[in-house]
């Protein structure tokens, strides 16, 4: 699991890789690879890069249809990074709840 994660984390954490990953959401049907590189002022190469880290977390879904690949967001991987975060903001929520308890229990002592 904890290579899954971090495959997750690798991935969304290059700025451009959540545009092009944004982009493919929001445009809620495939993109072909021309198509999301006219979007932003890298090379198509640095585009097919990023794709490919985007793809190996499973983030993003390739097709090939003639000459051209087209990419399919596929954001259910994000469920196991939300899960992932969740157990931590649970563990600092009961952390912070049981810090003030106790400051309010020893306020007087």
């Amino acid at each position: 699991m904890q290579d899954r994660i971090t495959q997750l984390f690798k991935a969304i954490a290059d700025p451009t890789r959540r545009d092009i990953f944004h982009a493919l959401v929001i445009a809620s049907t495939a993109l072909s690879i021309t198509q999301i590189a006219n979007q932003f002022e890298i090379s198509r190469q640095g585009v097919t890069k990023h794709i490919k880290t985007l793809e190996d977390a499973g983030l993003i879904k390739l097709d090939n249809k003639g000459r051209e690949r087209f990419c399919y967001a596929n954001a259910k991987p994000l469920k196991e990074l939300n899960k992932w975060m969740q157990f931590y903001e649970q563990f600092w929520g009961d952390s912070l709840d049981n810090l003030d308890t106790y400051l309010n229990t020893n306020k007087n002592a």
